[in-house]
């Protein structure tokens, strides 16, 4: 990423770009295309090569099998072996793309993500208008597989990290781990990192015939018992190579690893790829003990529906007493004709040109409390409604022209209360434009926040009048 790159806001493809390969387990050739798409489209893939060229959205709850890299299938198409090329896309800072393919596995190329980041970077990235909407966790999220002895956390922290840790009980490995601090590394620290499999796994494959497109140089093979000459001309023929052996340090074939802990960063670069399928740019430091893509694609789909569960919290306004309001009571008292006892508004907090938050302070002596449930106040919701108008008209009123206006309801649609809201709270009062204001016309979303939850929401329409000076 350049230093120009900015996070916050969407990127895309300049232009598209293809590239082709075979399918390692599958040893079909196929062409990628990777093309530009739209803010919000995030990763999709499609099948051309398919009647009707199905969709398949890169999403965790799509994932049919995890035995041989990630699958998912959707429309009844299926696209395997997708997780190098999402890693390169989130390592590169795409959040929008279309995959076109035309077979049922991603090109292995190499093993990594290297070419992909490399055709990504030819076709150019696009800056797009649309801002990236991040998601914060404020708790740990945690994955544990006793079975596997996998332990997956995600932790609060201001950017996205990961840490991962591998012990396979092997001699050539060992125990290695591997970090990314920052995705602007994701480049030169782990694309380059190549898938590996044990000897014993490799065999495995070779007798199901599930590793057709299998080359020695598009994974590391670890050496994990001793070997036969017979074995060795077996995996020479299979492998089209005149002669196999094994490295002193327990690589086949006098491979030179990229880093000391190659297969570490290439564990990491899975992650990356796969947490991919959450489908929103998350801030955490995650930690991923022994990770595989199983657990990976489990615990993408807990932080999934955390984020679901915990969306709205994102767009809360936070209510800090100490700092100046944008208007006071007595500023707004210029800005809208209403006054004593109907003016429901105490000070505004926020004010742009999409969006206003205000506040109203609800004690015990309003005048709706005498006749409204005495002994047991809740306030009114049509008050709570016209207390979101009134914010809503300061809003409007300062995207027109200089002037006195009035403001009329014209029309409220998908109302609903969801909590009561009693002396002693705060509510906090927040509207945003959902278009132009067209002919003095104008709609906008309402919420009542009162702390973290939602009292009340509702569309709101209304008509702004110029009043005659």
């Amino acid at each position: 990423m350049d230093n120009n790159f900015n996070p916050d806001k969407q990127h895309t493809l300049s232009q598209e770009i293809s590239i082709s390969g075979t399918g390692l387990h599958t040893g079909i050739m196929v062409d990628m295309t990777l093309k530009p798409a739209n803010p919000g489209f995030g990763f999709q893939f499609q099948r051309i090569d398919l009647p009707g060229q199905p969709v398949i959205k890169a999403d965790c709850d799509l994932v049919v099998d995890t035995s041989r890299g990630t699958t998912l299938e959707e429309n009844g198409a299926r696209v395997s072996t997708i997780e190098h090329v999402l890693a390169a896309l989130v390592g590169a800072g795409i959040d929008n793309c279309l995959i076109e393919i035309n077979g049922p596995e991603i090109p292995i190329i190499d093993g990594s993500s290297h070419p992909f980041i490399e055709i990504i970077e030819e076709a150019g990235i696009l800056e797009q208008e649309a801002s990236k909407s991040w998601y914060t966790i404020d708790t740990n999220i945690t994955y544990y597989n006793e079975e596997k002895r996998v332990e997956l956390v995600a932790m609060p922290a201001v950017e996205y990290k990961i840490t991962t840790l591998i012990d396979f009980n092997s001699p050539v490995l060992g125990t290695q781990h591997a970090k990314l601090t920052s995705m602007k590394d994701f480049k030169a620290e782990i694309a380059p990192c190549r898938t590996f499999c044990f000897l014993h796994e490799l065999e495995m494959l070779l007798d199901h015939n599930l590793i057709k497109g299998g080359d020695i140089n598009n994974a590391i093979v670890v050496v994990d018992k001793p070997v036969t000459a017979e074995e060795m001309a077996r995996l020479a023929r299979v492998f089209k190579k005149e002669k196999i052996e094994v490295k002193s340090e327990g690589y086949l074939n006098n491979l030179e690893l990229r880093f000391p802990n190659e297969p570490a960063r290439h564990k990491l670069l899975d992650v990356v790829g796969d947490l991919a399928l959450i489908g929103y740019p998350i801030k955490a430091h995650i930690i991923a003990n022994r990770p595989g893509h199983y657990s990976n694609v489990e615990f993408a789909k807990k932080i999934k529906q955390y984020i679901k569960k915990n969306k709205h919290v994102k767009n809360i306004p936070v209510y800090d007493p100490t700092m100046p309001p944008v208007y006071t009571t007595q500023q707004i008292e210029k800005k809208l004709p209403h006054r004593y006892p109907f003016l429901l508004v105490d000070k505004v907090i926020e004010l742009t040109d999409k969006h206003i938050v205000g506040i109203k302070n609800v004690t015990f002596n309003e005048p709706f409390f005498v006749g409204h449930f005495p002994g047991n106040p809740v306030m009114p919701g049509v008050l709570q409604i016209e207390a979101l108008a009134q914010t809503g008209g300061i809003l409007a009123i300062n995207a027109l022209p200089p002037g006195d206006y009035d403001t009329y309801f014209v029309k409220i649609d998908n109302c609903k209360f969801k909590h009561k809201v009693i002396p002693g709270d705060t509510m906090l009062l927040k509207m945003e434009l959902m278009g132009p204001i067209r002919r003095g016309l104008c709609e906008m979303h309402g919420t009542v926040y009162v702390g973290n939850k939602i009292a009340t929401e509702a569309i709101l329409m209304a008509q702004l009048v110029k009043r005659d000076s």
